[in-house]
């Protein structure tokens, strides 16, 4: 099978993973129903098994799509290809009650190769935020034990994003790089307010917004070699922060039993959603091409962007924008890698050796106070694919655990576990025939 061909098949594949992609959640998570949803990982297998770490990483057999420096330092003889999924049992506690909840997702695919001297490209598909959720909260009405109401909340969709990217090392160990995105996707939530007693009216509120927009992002990368054996590289990201032009649409539907149709009211937000400018900063410290260790530290500006909400101006029903919804979002990863010997003879010592944990501050508001704060840790391995013909590929294994929690609010915890494939294929090795 010739490039062209090759070419062609991924193509087809990634048009199938868009499709696919935009039909499902990869969560059960309540507080999907926040701002724009969670924010999804982003980071390809062998990041997760260092739970996110990336910034400072430079891999020549690796798409390390958090950072678009490292492009140009993928080898020059491979196509990259690497796709991912993941699969997780979530615990969900509140005053004593615990519920059990399971799901499955296909998480990325990217694509990376040298287009020429010291000049890399990537290009793929990956979620930005997901929605899914579906619960109710039933109690007596003032007391009235003849009298139950029960709100119910649904919600479902989320953001997805297209990148094609490229990092240049224009001198030696300084290297910048650029992922240009298209973003796009529907998320809608229910809120339904009804009641036991069949006289009652029912009232619920329908949200809903549909973004195609655009994302870029900045990359720099800078590695100092201190001797034979000891490196650093440090790492900087930047993305742009902008409105979406996106609508954001509310209808109120009151249904009353007595009437033959129901009242409906509708309220639009023009340009209600935006993104925030995000500011990332990591270190990798390499020993003897063995041992890696960094440190990441992500800043997203929540704090200055609005958000749509239903609530009551002058005595009035209304849906309108608030400063006070966001706030900003830190996070801090710490973990590492090791592998013995990435070419050696031995199985056992080209497998790689991950671990990370990580600290992240919530990106909302729920009710006036803080959203839940999350902490997490993960391990995981790197395996060698050894056959007659390839031995490169790597299958990319690990094991996360999160805990969200917040006082008052929900407590979850996750164990999630990811697993990614990177095909390593000679798709550019010239053949000499003597």
């Amino acid at each position: 099978m010739n490039f062209y061909r090759k070419f062609f098949c991924l193509i087809v594949f990634a048009l199938f993973v868009v499709h696919t992609s935009s039909a499902q959640s990869g969560t059960n998570s309540p507080y999907s129903q926040y701002g724009l949803g969670l924010l999804s990982d982003q980071t390809s297998g062998f990041n997760r098994g260092m739970n996110g770490l990336g910034i400072g990483f430079r891999e020549h057999n690796q798409v390390n799509f958090i950072n678009p420096a490292s492009y140009s330092a993928m080898d020059s003889l491979m196509f990259l290809f690497d796709i991912g999924m993941s699969g997780q049992i979530t615990n969900f506690e509140e005053n004593g009650h615990k519920l059990n909840a399971n799901n499955a997702d296909f998480e990325y695919a990217v694509a990376g190769f040298r287009a020429t001297e010291n000049l890399g490209v990537s290009f793929g598909i990956l979620p930005f935020t997901n929605v899914g959720y579906n619960y109710s909260v039933s109690e007596y009405l003032n007391n009235d034990k003849n009298t139950v109401y029960t709100n119910t909340y649904v919600g479902s969709g989320g953001i997805h994003q297209i990148y094609l990217g490229a990092g240049w090392q224009f001198m030696k160990g300084l290297s910048v790089g650029a992922n240009i995105s298209y973003i796009w996707g529907d998320i809608e939530r229910t809120v339904t307010n009804s009641y036991s007693d069949s006289w009652a009216k029912s009232l619920s509120k329908y949200y809903s917004t549909s973004v195609n927009s655009y994302k870029l992002d900045l990359g720099v990368q800078y590695t100092l070699d201190l001797d034979k054996k000891n490196s650093f590289t440090f790492g900087v990201t930047y993305g742009l922060g902008h409105k979406l032009g996106a609508d954001s649409e509310c209808d109120i539907i009151s249904m009353d039993p007595a009437a033959s149709h129901p009242d409906t009211t509708s309220y639009i937000v023009d340009d209600a959603v935006s993104i925030p400018t995000t500011i990332s900063a990591g270190v990798m410290w390499g020993y003897n091409k063995q041992l890696k260790v960094g440190l990441d530290y992500n800043y997203q500006k929540w704090g200055s962007e609005e958000f749509p909400i239903y609530t009551v101006v002058n005595g009035e029903p209304a849906y309108v924008l608030t400063d006070k919804y966001y706030e900003d979002r830190h996070k801090i990863t710490l973990g590492g890698e090791y592998c013995k010997d990435e070419y050696a003879r031995s199985f056992m010592s080209r497998i790689r050796y991950r671990a990370g944990v990580s600290y992240a501050t919530p990106y909302y508001k729920v009710n006036g106070q803080d959203g839940p704060k999350e902490l997490s840790v993960s391990a995981g391995f790197g395996i060698p694919i050894v056959n007659s013909y390839n031995n490169r590929s790597i299958l990319n294994v690990s094991g996360q655990w999160v805990r969200t929690t917040a006082p008052g609010l929900i407590t979850e915890n996750t164990f999630r576990i990811n697993i990614g494939i990177t095909f390593n294929e000679r798709w550019f090795m010239k053949w000499k025939v003597k």
